[in-house]
């Protein structure tokens, strides 16, 4: 246990680090853009490119994997959506965002460095293709979920305009199909390009962990959502269970594989949900709240997490 919690409170510092100097500085919220430009269009496409690119094609061709991992986390998103819905009789685009914050965990900014770091080398490629086909289911349930709720009243034509632009153009998707073509032709790129690469792919989890913090601090909690109880069950307990059990029951995975997957679901509530509740003004401030509290809470279940995994307590073959 010491060792794991060794290996997280670098992690956790590093918010800790961002979210103090966010409340000592009191920069106003514009300052963080380019920072988070930085994050998400060269540092994390940097580090995708370079764990896809370095792989052998086959391992990048799971469809079981992908299907499954993406079928758990949506599996819980339905169930939150039907018990906001039907049992605390929410409208359609406050059960989205429940939904969202119970199923989107913060898998770009803390997954890759954290599943290195506990899995090492042998989890690139399950981490790479998780970031790369979640985000993109996302961009997708998103903007049609939010047109079925009425928060977008442009023609479906413009809208699935938008779906399909965010999916193709993305720098997390065309970062990892072009690591994926580069992969397929097993030709690398020349070294000052290569060096450049692993530049800008060290300093992803740093940038990307401080940026958090800071965007935890600069959203204050005015107002605690009474879903946040078994929003914050659904999210760090039910869906690395329910991600563990599809995974297991599929079978023909590596251990590492199914684990990298566990952990990546354990992770706490993407800021990203915030900025979809802010887009379509929908949840907005409890959206704020839950994933301030969700990521409190995650600092307790994390190394729980790690724990049954390290000890051999989730056996990663459940049928043999």
């Amino acid at each position: 246990m010491a060792d794991i919690i060794a290996l997280l409170l670098p992690f956790f510092g590093l918010i800790l680090v961002g979210y103090v100097a966010a409340r000592v500085t009191r920069q106003p919220a514009e300052a963080l853009g380019w920072m988070n430009t930085f994050i998400i269009y060269a540092a994390l496409p940097a580090l995708f490119f370079k764990l896809v690119s370095r792989t052998p094609v086959e391992q990048l061709t799971r469809l079981d994997f992908i299907l499954g991992e993406i079928g758990a986390t949506y599996i819980v998103f339905t169930i939150l959506f039907l018990i906001g819905y039907f049992i605390r009789r929410n409208s359609f685009g406050d059960c989205t965002i429940q939904a969202f914050a119970g199923s989107y965990g913060n898998i770009g900014y803390m997954g890759p460095g954290l599943a290195l770091l506990a899995f090492g080398e042998a989890a690139a490629v399950p981490v790479a293709l998780i970031v790369c086909f979640e985000n993109a289911a996302h961009f997708i349930v998103t903007p049609a979920m939010m047109a079925m709720a009425g928060g977008d009243q442009r023609p479906a034509r413009e809208v699935m305009g938008e779906i399909i632009r965010k999916v193709v153009f993305h720098p997390f998707i065309l970062s990892t199909a072009l690591g994926f073509c580069v992969a397929a032709i097993q030709v690398q790129p020349p070294e000052p390009v290569a060096r450049l690469v692993d530049y800008l792919a060290q300093a992803a989890a740093p940038c990307a962990l401080f940026a958090m913090g800071v965007t935890l601090a600069i959203r204050p909690v005015r107002r605690i959502p009474g879903e946040i109880v078994y929003i914050l069950f659904f999210k760090l307990i039910l869906l690395p269970l329910t991600t563990y059990l599809v995974l297991s029951l599929i079978g023909n995975f590596e251990p590492v594989w199914i684990y990298s997957a566990v952990l990546l679901s354990a992770l706490p509530t993407a800021t990203n949900v915030f900025v979809i509740s802010q887009q379509y003004g929908v949840w907005q401030e409890r959206a704020s709240a839950s994933i301030l509290i969700i990521t409190l809470a995650s600092v307790i279940t994390l190394p729980g997490v790690l724990f049954a995994i390290h000890m051999g307590l989730l056996p990663a073959d459940l049928v043999p």
